[in-house]
């Protein structure tokens, strides 16, 4: 699919597409953020955060130190914070990959661009998962029932598979280590079968795994039960 050659009509079809894609996929950490929150009844829009979480210690680490305090308190205006670190990369990532797109379009996305952006994103990615990173190191301990590290492993896990393998066939392919040995088969064929073999074969893995990580248990009414009846028996 040459983009060069696609019509006006087409190519704003194809973009806004595109554009709705990275945005899906790239909420992902600022929902799993919000995941947490909702596991310690912490709203920020409606400014409630529990009596027991409040003065809770937050040790931040170089380079944060750079710009924050060492120990910091858990407050309201804390949380804000850390959801603000995660949402800007749900924000700068589509920005920065429509603007990659425009420029090579143009014939101007030179190398020295291509360079900044890669800082941009790495300093972006970096600091939305040390948002993540911080928090629940803070409230593992009252997170570990809703195991929300297993479940975001199970989401971002797929999506890194699926990237990684796909860059490590190109290179396969580009070193002459795949190729075709029928007229009838090219070597992206071949490529893109491998891909989608490997995807099955994962798919079986991930789903055993979102089995433990997003078990209906808590879903069935069973666990309110049990604290209920805890707390009769206080």
């Amino acid at each position: 699919m040459d983009i060069m050659k696609m019509d006006r009509r087409t190519s704003t079809l194809l973009g806004a597409g595109f554009c709705t894609m990275l945005t899906m996929h790239f909420t992902v950490i600022a929902k799993f953020l919000a995941l947490m929150y909702s596991y310690l009844n912490i709203s920020i829009s409606q400014k409630i955060v529990p009596d027991g979480i409040k003065g809770r210690e937050i040790h931040h680490s170089f380079p944060m130190t750079l710009f924050q305090p060492r120990i910091v308190h858990l407050d309201h205006h804390t949380l804000k914070l850390l959801k603000y670190w995660t949402w800007q990369f749900a924000i700068i990532r589509p920005v920065l990959s429509i603007l990659m797109i425009v420029l090579q379009l143009l014939g101007l996305y030179t190398g020295w661009i291509s360079w900044v952006f890669s800082i941009i994103l790495n300093i972006s990615v970096s600091l939305a998962l040390y948002s993540l990173v911080v928090f629940y190191h803070v409230f593992a301990k009252e997170l570990a029932p809703h195991k929300p590290l297993a479940k975001f492993l199970c989401v971002k896990g797929i999506v890194f598979f699926c990237f990684w393998q796909g860059v490590v066939l190109d290179i396969l392919a580009s070193a002459g280590i795949i190729r075709s040995h029928h007229f009838w088969l090219d070597v992206e064929h071949i490529q893109e079968a491998l891909q989608n073999v490997l995807i099955c074969l994962e798919m079986v893995v991930f789903s055993v795994m979102q089995q433990y990580a997003y078990h209906v248990h808590p879903y069935t009414g069973e666990v309110q039960e049990l604290l209920r009846k805890g707390r009769k028996a206080d």
